[in-house]
């Protein structure tokens, strides 16, 4: 398979990046790990006229703190923040889902905003982004503005963001005190796209459980302290409520069932 003809820039600054995406509007793409992008261009299911190049953008390479908040840049690869030392630490659950992400060669090529604005319902960094209450900051010619993870990913592929926008970072915030947080999924093979994935966080509050691969993209929710038949309860609500579809990977039972197993195994581990 080859992709259909286009124009290739390699931008230098982000305003060059910005300048090219105002000029050619929802006939560009952004270029960065590739890894999702050349796939779907070789299959021809998208046909931009110009790539747009970011991965010389240093500024776009960059991983910064600032205000109890990772802030990982455009061009940062997958497999560098899964090496960032004290990222168990700084933000548990993305480091206890990244080795899921792929295989290590392509975590070597990914980007992590690549993953975001490619949204795939069954990703590991978008039900990150929405289980921890994540942003993805947007920026154009004419604005920047930033929006919530969870009001972001608008179904499968599908994403909150202008022709003539870039994600230029997105941020993940980073671990709260007296809080628990676990990650599981299944998959037909480690590294393949989940059938199911949670992520859950605990504290004295109350539960949060994100559910990855059931729904058109991540689904988060809220629940008190439940224990016991009261929680097999509220997964099970939860569970039906995601809609699940029989597919080529799983049936809806089995993702229903998933849902409730893997649920309440992450928010045990979370919060113990």
């Amino acid at each position: 398979m080859k992709p259909p003809p286009f124009d290739y820039l390699r931008a230098d600054s982000i305003d060059e990046a910005l300048a090219a995406l105002h000029q050619h509007g929802g006939d560009a793409r952004v270029l960065a790990g590739g890894q999702s992008l050349v796939p779907m261009l070789n299959m021809r299911l998208t046909r931009p006229s110009v790539l747009v190049d970011i991965m010389r953008v240093a500024s776009l390479g960059e991983i910064t703190t600032q205000r109890n908040e990772l802030i990982v840049g455009a061009a940062v690869r997958q497999a560098t923040l899964q090496q960032r030392p004290g990222l168990a630490n700084e933000v548990p659950l993305l480091a206890a889902a990244l080795p899921w992400v792929g295989h290590w060669q392509t975590r070597a090529r990914g980007t992590i905003c690549g993953s975001a604005a490619h949204a795939d319902p069954s990703a590991e960094i978008p039900l990150c982004l929405t289980a921890l209450g994540g942003t993805i900051r947007l920026r154009s010619r004419r604005k920047r503005r930033t929006v919530p993870a969870e009001t972001f990913f608008a179904g499968t592929m599908l994403i909150d963001k202008d022709d003539d926008e870039m994600i230029e970072a997105v941020t993940f915030p980073m671990r709260r005190p007296n809080t628990g947080y676990a990650f599981a999924e299944v998959g037909r093979r480690h590294g393949d796209f989940a059938m199911v994935a949670c992520a859950a966080m605990v504290d004295v509050a109350g539960i949060r459980l994100a559910v990855g691969g059931v729904a058109d993209r991540p689904t988060a929710r809220a629940f008190p302290l439940l224990e016991g038949s009261a929680l097999d309860d509220a997964l099970n609500e939860f569970a039906w409520a995601l809609e699940a579809r029989d597919d080529l990977h799983a049936t809806a039972r089995y993702r229903r069932d998933l849902v409730r197993q893997l649920g309440r195994q992450v928010i045990e581990a979370a919060r113990s």
